[in-house]
């Protein structure tokens, strides 16, 4: 493997903002592993980076199993020798339900994968920059604007991406002595297949249901491969990167 070959490791990379960044990272040179629960729609991602000159590796990996984590960052060491980047993307949305009448169980499903999940890869990717040579990387954690400001009817995922902020920080500190920059990205209402309800109309915090606006992916696509590639001296903390007339600033 060429010393100047970068290789990335994105999680939830068959769909939504994980497909359309793990594209554009493969567009700015990088060879990527693409992981997530369902192998198919990972496969269709790779086969597309491919047709397009650049090149990828689709792995079958569930981030809330410690097991299946290893062996995802064991086969990228194996196959690659190292890692660059990692773009803690794999994430669940909660249900729309009121939070009494929420079950624990899919409370802690999302903490699992939200929480657990961005952990357990942070940890493995650790092991894996501060040993290799050069040593060090970067690790970008997909917030959320809930990281700031909640949905109603959203607790646990609006837990999770609080929690997010303090991994982020923890990481970032811990990561200096190994050469490991870490940062995160707030993102709001980016259009994908699970978003497109929002123009129909979402819940607000009034009690209202009103439409919301939406932006392109390849925004944040764009901002993603900005964070990938700097320098390791320098690292963008936060970005919030937002549909600009979204009730997320001001009252409403």
């Amino acid at each position: 493997m060429p010393t100047q070959q970068k290789i990335a490791l994105v999680t939830g990379a068959g769909s939504g903002i994980g497909r359309a960044c793990s594209v554009a990272l493969a567009g700015a040179g990088f060879t990527v592993v693409l992981a997530g629960r369902r192998l198919e729609p990972l496969t269709a991602v790779a086969d597309d980076i491919r047709a397009a000159g650049g090149a990828a590796l689709a792995l079958s990996c569930d981030v809330a199993d410690e097991a299946r984590v290893k062996a995802l960052f064991e086969t990228t060491h194996s196959t690659f020798g190292r890692l660059d980047f990692l773009f803690n993307n794999a994430g669940l949305f909660s249900p729309n339900v009121n939070l009494e009448d929420l079950e624990v169980a899919r409370w802690r499903a999302i903490v699992d994968v939200n929480l657990t999940g961005a952990f357990l890869c942070t940890q493995a990717a650790f092991r894996l920059m501060k040993a290799q040579s050069p040593r060090g990387g970067r690790i970008v954690n997909n917030g959320s604007i809930s990281a700031h400001a909640p949905r109603p009817n959203s607790a646990p995922y609006t837990s999770t991406k609080h929690a997010i902020t303090g991994l982020t920080k923890a990481t970032s500190l811990d990561g200096r002595k190994y050469d490991i920059a870490c940062g995160q990205i707030d993102i709001g209402n980016a259009e994908t297949d699970m978003t497109g309800r929002m123009k129909a109309g979402v819940p607000q915090a009034d009690g209202s249901v009103r439409p919301e606006p939406l932006m392109d992916l390849d925004h944040v696509a764009r901002a993603i491969v900005y964070m990938a590639t700097l320098p390791l001296d320098a690292n963008v903390q936060f970005m919030t990167i937002m549909a600009t007339k979204m009730p997320f600033v001001g009252r409403g």
